[in-house]
């Protein structure tokens, strides 16, 4: 199969869990699993399933040098992003927080031009443009955007880790030209866990499973292995073959199969406002993907 195709599939396969992701773990937090506890539980998991893999399987070494570059990728990837994340949604309101998210393709764009690592096109800040009026529109379509000053510190906490996953898919590129995509992750997550651990162990320790539903232990299940583990992988495969701007652009397709997901579990209704937010966004991500061909002299 054409490896861009499977770069797509991949990408669409990642931001499909995201998707699913909204619907099955949104009961766990903070009921059962504090934030940071639930990230060091997400993190570590995935470390795990990552070296196992990496180990037996896929086991390539490491030049010396590059060490400080993938714990560069590991404290901007792994603990700011999904530190400042949760506690940024925690924060603010989830409305807010998708909207800021919106900005996380166009930063990618911006990096990217900055360290010279992809061509600024008009075609692709179009297509990013696009991609963010369909997001936008569905994101926003019955909900409020609140501006009050009790949310200020949630939306900072969000906007920095939005910014920091767009360095992070910049800085990273440079590894998948030299390793295979499981070879970048693995060492990643494992820096990843020793940033995170500081902060989420206490929070790891107070966890009461022995009260814990049968029903929130599956979808913590969901959380490690699809959300953390397989997205990721998925993510980090993407990026191997496609540039880091057309990898943060299908981040506009969550909430459209976020949507598609809940219509399934007849949580929701399709009307106009998700047909065309999901045409625009998906024009969009063509835009920002499709090459144009040469022309022929």
């Amino acid at each position: 199969m054409n490896k861009n195709l499977l770069a797509h599939l991949a990408l669409f396969g990642a931001n499909l869990i995201y998707g699913i992701n909204y619907t099955v773990a949104k009961d766990v937090m903070p009921t059962y699993i504090e934030p940071l506890g639930f990230i060091f539980i997400r993190v570590s998991g995935a470390v795990v399933l990552f070296w196992l893999c990496y180990k037996f399987f896929f086991y390539e070494k490491v030049a010396k040098k590059d060490i400080p570059l993938l714990a560069l990728c590991a404290l901007f990837g792994v603990a700011i992003n999904q530190m400042l994340f949760f506690e940024g949604l925690n924060l603010t309101t989830p409305i807010n927080a998708s909207v800021i998210m919106v900005v996380n393709p166009i930063l990618v764009l911006i990096f990217a031009g900055l360290m010279s690592t992809e061509t600024l096109s008009k075609r692709k800040w179009l297509g990013i443009g696009v991609g963010a009026i369909g997001a936008l529109t569905l994101i926003t379509n019955g909900g409020n955007i609140t501006l009050s000053q009790e949310h200020f510190y949630g939306n900072a906490l969000v906007f920095i880790n939005a910014t920091s996953y767009a360095i992070y898919l910049v800085l990273v590129k440079s590894l998948m030209k030299k390793y295979k995509p499981i070879t970048v992750i693995s060492w990643v997550f494992l820096f990843g866990l020793l940033f995170v651990s500081p902060f989420g162990w206490s929070e790891f320790q107070s966890i009461e499973w022995s009260t814990m539903p049968t029903i929130i232990m599956w979808e913590v299940g969901f959380v490690v292995i699809c959300t953390t583990f397989l997205a990721y992988l998925f993510n980090i495969y993407g990026l191997k073959t496609l540039n880091p701007s057309t990898v943060s652009t299908y981040i506009y397709l969550q909430p459209v199969l976020a949507s598609i997901v809940a219509i399934i579990a007849r949580s929701d209704e399709l009307d106009f406002i998700k047909i065309l937010s999901a045409v625009l966004i998906c024009l969009g991500v063509y835009l920002v993907s499709h090459k144009r061909k040469a022309l022929q002299e």
